[in-house]
Protein backbone atom coordinates (compact mmCIF):
# COMPACT_ATOMS: atom_id res chain seq x y z
CA UNK A 1 0.00 0.00 0.00
CA UNK A 2 1.58 3.22 -1.14
CA UNK A 3 1.76 6.22 1.09
CA UNK A 4 -0.06 9.35 -0.12
CA UNK A 5 2.04 12.17 -1.45
CA UNK A 6 3.11 14.51 1.38
CA UNK A 7 2.54 17.63 -0.73
CA UNK A 8 -1.16 16.82 -1.12
CA UNK A 9 -1.72 16.55 2.63
CA UNK A 10 0.52 19.38 3.83
CA UNK A 11 -1.36 22.25 5.42
CA UNK A 12 -0.58 25.31 7.55
CA UNK A 13 -0.62 24.63 11.26
CA UNK A 14 -3.08 27.45 11.88
CA UNK A 15 -5.77 25.56 9.96
CA UNK A 16 -4.88 22.08 11.26
CA UNK A 17 -7.61 19.78 12.45
CA UNK A 18 -8.27 19.14 16.15
CA UNK A 19 -6.68 15.69 16.10
CA UNK A 20 -3.49 17.18 14.63
CA UNK A 21 -3.50 19.81 17.36
CA UNK A 22 -3.61 17.03 19.96
CA UNK A 23 -0.93 15.12 18.08
CA UNK A 24 1.49 18.05 18.38
CA UNK A 25 0.58 18.76 22.04
CA UNK A 26 0.00 22.44 21.24
CA UNK A 27 3.53 23.05 19.93
CA UNK A 28 2.11 24.62 16.77
CA UNK A 29 0.61 27.51 18.72
CA UNK A 30 3.88 28.07 20.59
CA UNK A 31 5.80 28.24 17.31
CA UNK A 32 3.30 30.55 15.64
CA UNK A 33 3.55 32.98 18.57
CA UNK A 34 7.36 33.00 18.48
CA UNK A 35 9.03 36.03 16.83
CA UNK A 36 10.21 35.52 13.28
CA UNK A 37 8.64 32.06 12.89
CA UNK A 38 6.67 31.50 9.71
CA UNK A 39 5.30 28.70 7.55
CA UNK A 40 4.52 26.24 10.35
CA UNK A 41 3.30 23.25 8.33
CA UNK A 42 2.09 19.76 9.28
CA UNK A 43 1.83 16.95 6.76
CA UNK A 44 -1.38 15.09 7.50
CA UNK A 45 -1.04 11.33 7.06
CA UNK A 46 -3.84 8.75 7.25
CA UNK A 47 -3.73 6.08 9.96
CA UNK A 48 -1.96 2.83 9.16
CA UNK A 49 -4.09 -0.26 8.71
CA UNK A 50 -3.73 -2.99 11.29
CA UNK A 51 -2.75 -5.50 8.66
CA UNK A 52 0.16 -3.24 7.68
CA UNK A 53 1.50 -3.41 11.24
CA UNK A 54 0.98 -7.17 11.41
CA UNK A 55 2.71 -7.75 8.07
CA UNK A 56 5.64 -5.57 9.20
CA UNK A 57 6.05 -7.63 12.38
CA UNK A 58 5.91 -10.91 10.47
CA UNK A 59 8.30 -9.75 7.78
CA UNK A 60 10.90 -8.48 10.24
CA UNK A 61 10.31 -11.08 12.96
CA UNK A 62 9.93 -8.25 15.49
CA UNK A 63 7.12 -7.16 17.78
CA UNK A 64 6.47 -3.43 17.81
CA UNK A 65 6.02 -1.77 21.22
CA UNK A 66 2.44 -0.85 22.05
CA UNK A 67 3.11 2.89 21.98
CA UNK A 68 4.60 2.58 18.49
CA UNK A 69 1.56 0.62 17.31
CA UNK A 70 -0.81 3.18 18.79
CA UNK A 71 1.10 5.98 17.09
CA UNK A 72 0.85 4.36 13.65
CA UNK A 73 -2.85 3.64 14.21
CA UNK A 74 -3.34 7.41 14.63
CA UNK A 75 -1.01 8.61 11.87
CA UNK A 76 1.20 6.66 9.51
CA UNK A 77 4.27 8.80 10.16
CA UNK A 78 4.76 12.40 11.19
CA UNK A 79 6.28 15.44 9.50
CA UNK A 80 6.20 19.02 10.75
CA UNK A 81 8.36 21.91 9.51
CA UNK A 82 8.74 25.61 10.24
CA UNK A 83 10.86 28.45 8.93
CA UNK A 84 12.23 31.80 10.08
CA UNK A 85 12.03 35.09 8.22
CA UNK A 86 15.33 36.93 7.83
CA UNK A 87 15.69 39.96 5.53
CA UNK A 88 12.44 39.20 3.72
CA UNK A 89 13.63 35.65 3.04
CA UNK A 90 12.13 32.50 4.53
CA UNK A 91 14.77 30.05 5.75
CA UNK A 92 13.73 26.46 6.64
CA UNK A 93 14.82 25.70 10.20
CA UNK A 94 12.70 23.29 12.26
CA UNK A 95 12.06 19.75 11.09
CA UNK A 96 10.25 17.01 13.05
CA UNK A 97 9.82 13.67 11.33
CA UNK A 98 9.03 10.04 12.07
CA UNK A 99 9.11 7.50 9.26
CA UNK A 100 5.93 5.74 8.18
CA UNK A 101 5.50 2.03 8.82
CA UNK A 102 6.53 1.31 5.23
CA UNK A 103 9.74 3.30 5.66
CA UNK A 104 10.56 1.83 9.06
CA UNK A 105 13.33 -0.24 7.50
CA UNK A 106 16.18 -2.12 9.08
CA UNK A 107 19.52 -0.35 9.10
CA UNK A 108 21.49 -1.73 6.20
CA UNK A 109 24.03 -4.30 7.34
CA UNK A 110 25.36 -5.12 3.89
CA UNK A 111 28.07 -3.32 1.98
CA UNK A 112 27.14 0.00 0.42
CA UNK A 113 29.81 -0.38 -2.24
CA UNK A 114 30.06 -2.65 -5.26
CA UNK A 115 33.53 -3.88 -4.33
CA UNK A 116 33.49 -7.49 -3.08
CA UNK A 117 35.61 -6.78 0.02
CA UNK A 118 34.07 -3.45 0.93
CA UNK A 119 33.48 -3.01 4.69
CA UNK A 120 30.02 -3.23 6.21
CA UNK A 121 28.68 -1.35 9.24
CA UNK A 122 29.58 -4.34 11.41
CA UNK A 123 33.18 -4.09 10.19
CA UNK A 124 33.31 -0.39 11.05
CA UNK A 125 32.03 -0.89 14.59
CA UNK A 126 34.35 0.34 17.33
CA UNK A 127 34.50 -2.48 19.86
CA UNK A 128 37.11 -0.63 21.92
CA UNK A 129 34.47 1.74 23.25
CA UNK A 130 33.46 0.49 26.68
CA UNK A 131 29.90 0.84 27.87
CA UNK A 132 29.33 3.54 30.46
CA UNK A 133 27.97 2.58 33.85
CA UNK A 134 25.37 5.35 33.62
CA UNK A 135 24.00 4.17 30.26
CA UNK A 136 22.64 0.90 28.91
CA UNK A 137 24.78 -1.38 26.79
CA UNK A 138 25.31 0.06 23.33
CA UNK A 139 23.75 -1.53 20.23
CA UNK A 140 25.74 -3.55 17.73
CA UNK A 141 25.61 -3.50 13.95
CA UNK A 142 25.77 -7.29 13.70
CA UNK A 143 23.09 -9.86 14.52
CA UNK A 144 23.30 -9.13 18.24
CA UNK A 145 20.98 -6.13 17.71
CA UNK A 146 18.13 -5.34 15.32
CA UNK A 147 18.03 -1.66 14.31
CA UNK A 148 15.28 0.26 12.48
CA UNK A 149 15.50 3.87 11.32
CA UNK A 150 12.88 6.19 12.79
CA UNK A 151 14.24 9.56 11.65
CA UNK A 152 17.05 10.37 9.17
CA UNK A 153 17.65 13.72 11.02
CA UNK A 154 18.30 15.64 7.78
CA UNK A 155 21.61 13.85 7.31
CA UNK A 156 22.93 14.74 10.78
CA UNK A 157 22.59 11.17 12.03
CA UNK A 158 19.82 8.65 12.59
CA UNK A 159 17.32 8.10 15.37
CA UNK A 160 16.74 4.36 15.60
CA UNK A 161 14.41 1.88 17.22
CA UNK A 162 16.82 -0.69 18.62
CA UNK A 163 16.11 -4.24 19.76
CA UNK A 164 18.99 -5.25 22.00
CA UNK A 165 18.69 -9.05 21.90
CA UNK A 166 18.43 -9.85 18.21
CA UNK A 167 15.67 -11.83 16.49
CA UNK A 168 13.05 -12.78 17.34
CA UNK A 169 12.83 -9.28 18.78
CA UNK A 170 10.44 -8.57 21.64
CA UNK A 171 8.88 -5.23 22.43
CA UNK A 172 10.27 -5.17 25.99
CA UNK A 173 13.83 -5.23 24.60
CA UNK A 174 13.43 -2.06 22.53
CA UNK A 175 15.01 1.35 23.15
CA UNK A 176 15.50 4.59 21.24
CA UNK A 177 19.09 5.47 20.33
CA UNK A 178 20.82 8.17 18.28
CA UNK A 179 23.53 7.18 15.80
CA UNK A 180 25.74 10.16 14.94
CA UNK A 181 27.65 10.64 11.70
CA UNK A 182 30.78 9.10 13.21
CA UNK A 183 28.81 5.89 13.88
CA UNK A 184 28.81 6.34 17.66
CA UNK A 185 25.72 5.42 19.65
CA UNK A 186 24.01 7.73 22.16
CA UNK A 187 21.11 6.65 24.35
CA UNK A 188 17.96 8.80 24.15
CA UNK A 189 14.95 7.17 25.83
CA UNK A 190 13.54 3.84 26.99
CA UNK A 191 10.25 4.24 25.14
CA UNK A 192 8.94 5.72 21.92
CA UNK A 193 6.50 7.93 23.85
CA UNK A 194 9.34 9.57 25.76
CA UNK A 195 11.24 10.17 22.53
CA UNK A 196 8.18 11.68 20.85
CA UNK A 197 7.93 14.19 23.68
CA UNK A 198 11.61 15.07 23.25
CA UNK A 199 11.03 15.57 19.55
CA UNK A 200 8.21 18.03 20.15
CA UNK A 201 9.73 19.89 23.10
CA UNK A 202 12.96 20.51 21.16
CA UNK A 203 10.86 22.04 18.36
CA UNK A 204 12.78 20.16 15.69
CA UNK A 205 15.73 22.53 15.98
CA UNK A 206 18.77 21.56 13.88
CA UNK A 207 21.01 18.93 15.49
CA UNK A 208 18.97 18.85 18.71
CA UNK A 209 19.82 15.17 19.18
CA UNK A 210 23.47 16.15 19.75
CA UNK A 211 22.44 17.79 23.02
CA UNK A 212 22.34 14.23 24.39
CA UNK A 213 25.91 13.47 23.33
CA UNK A 214 29.13 14.10 25.21
CA UNK A 215 30.29 16.74 22.70
CA UNK A 216 27.01 18.64 22.39
CA UNK A 217 25.57 20.70 19.57
CA UNK A 218 27.58 22.75 17.09
CA UNK A 219 28.24 26.50 17.55
CA UNK A 220 25.80 27.35 14.76
CA UNK A 221 23.07 25.25 16.35
CA UNK A 222 23.72 26.98 19.69
CA UNK A 223 22.81 30.29 18.10
CA UNK A 224 19.39 28.90 17.12
CA UNK A 225 18.98 27.26 20.54
CA UNK A 226 19.51 30.62 22.24
CA UNK A 227 17.03 32.32 19.93
CA UNK A 228 14.36 29.62 20.17
CA UNK A 229 14.96 27.82 23.44
CA UNK A 230 13.38 24.36 23.54
CA UNK A 231 10.58 23.77 26.01
CA UNK A 232 11.85 22.50 29.38
CA UNK A 233 15.37 22.51 27.96
CA UNK A 234 18.31 22.31 30.34
CA UNK A 235 19.82 25.78 29.85
CA UNK A 236 22.96 24.83 31.79
CA UNK A 237 24.22 23.25 28.56
CA UNK A 238 24.20 26.68 26.96
CA UNK A 239 26.09 28.66 29.62
CA UNK A 240 29.82 28.11 29.86
CA UNK A 241 30.47 26.62 26.45
CA UNK A 242 28.19 29.06 24.67
CA UNK A 243 30.03 32.11 26.02
CA UNK A 244 32.91 31.50 23.62
CA UNK A 245 30.64 31.39 20.58
CA UNK A 246 27.63 33.62 21.22
CA UNK A 247 27.99 37.39 21.31
CA UNK A 248 26.31 38.83 24.40
CA UNK A 249 25.74 42.44 25.48
CA UNK A 250 25.58 43.17 29.19
CA UNK A 251 24.75 46.89 29.69
CA UNK A 252 25.95 46.86 33.30
CA UNK A 253 29.39 45.69 32.24
CA UNK A 254 29.59 47.93 29.20
CA UNK A 255 28.88 51.17 31.11
CA UNK A 256 30.65 50.23 34.35
CA UNK A 257 33.98 51.66 33.20
CA UNK A 258 32.34 54.93 32.21
CA UNK A 259 30.89 55.37 35.67
CA UNK A 260 34.33 54.93 37.21
CA UNK A 261 35.77 57.64 34.97
CA UNK A 262 33.36 60.18 36.44
CA UNK A 263 34.55 59.70 40.02
CA UNK A 264 38.16 60.99 39.59
CA UNK A 265 36.90 64.04 37.74
CA UNK A 266 34.87 65.17 40.76
CA UNK A 267 37.62 64.52 43.34
CA UNK A 268 40.41 65.75 41.10
CA UNK A 269 40.37 69.49 42.14
CA UNK A 270 40.80 68.69 45.86
CA UNK A 271 44.33 67.18 45.78
CA UNK A 272 45.41 69.56 43.04
CA UNK A 273 44.54 72.53 45.23
CA UNK A 274 46.67 71.13 48.06
CA UNK A 275 49.58 70.48 45.76
CA UNK A 276 49.48 74.08 44.51
CA UNK A 277 49.65 75.43 48.08
CA UNK A 278 52.58 73.14 48.98
CA UNK A 279 55.31 74.78 46.90
CA UNK A 280 53.97 78.35 47.46
CA UNK A 281 55.93 78.85 50.71
CA UNK A 282 57.70 77.30 53.72
CA UNK A 283 54.65 77.40 56.05
CA UNK A 284 52.77 74.96 53.80
CA UNK A 285 55.71 72.52 53.59
CA UNK A 286 54.74 70.44 56.68
CA UNK A 287 51.20 69.98 55.41
CA UNK A 288 52.38 68.63 52.05
CA UNK A 289 53.98 65.42 53.42
CA UNK A 290 50.85 64.68 55.47
CA UNK A 291 48.63 64.68 52.39
CA UNK A 292 51.09 62.59 50.39
CA UNK A 293 52.08 60.28 53.25
CA UNK A 294 48.45 59.43 53.89
CA UNK A 295 48.31 57.67 50.58
CA UNK A 296 51.97 56.71 50.22
CA UNK A 297 53.05 55.42 53.66
CA UNK A 298 50.63 52.49 53.90
CA UNK A 299 51.75 51.36 50.48
CA UNK A 300 55.43 51.48 51.51
CA UNK A 301 54.73 49.50 54.71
Amino acid sequence: MEEPAPAASAQPAGSCKPHLEKLTLGVTRILESSPGVTEVTITEKPPAERHMISSWEQRNNCTLPEDVKNFYLVTNGFHMTWSVKLDDHSIPLGNMAINSITKLTQLNQTSMYSLPNAPTLADLEDDTQEDSENQPAKPHFDSRSVIFELDPCNGNGKVCLVYKKGKPALAKDSEIWFLDRALYWHFLTDTFTAYYRLLLTHLGLPQWQYAFTSYGISPQAKQWFNMYKPITYNTSLLTEETDSFVNKLDPSKVFRSKNKMLIPKKKGPVPSAGSQKGPSGPPSAPSTPKSTSGSGNPVRK
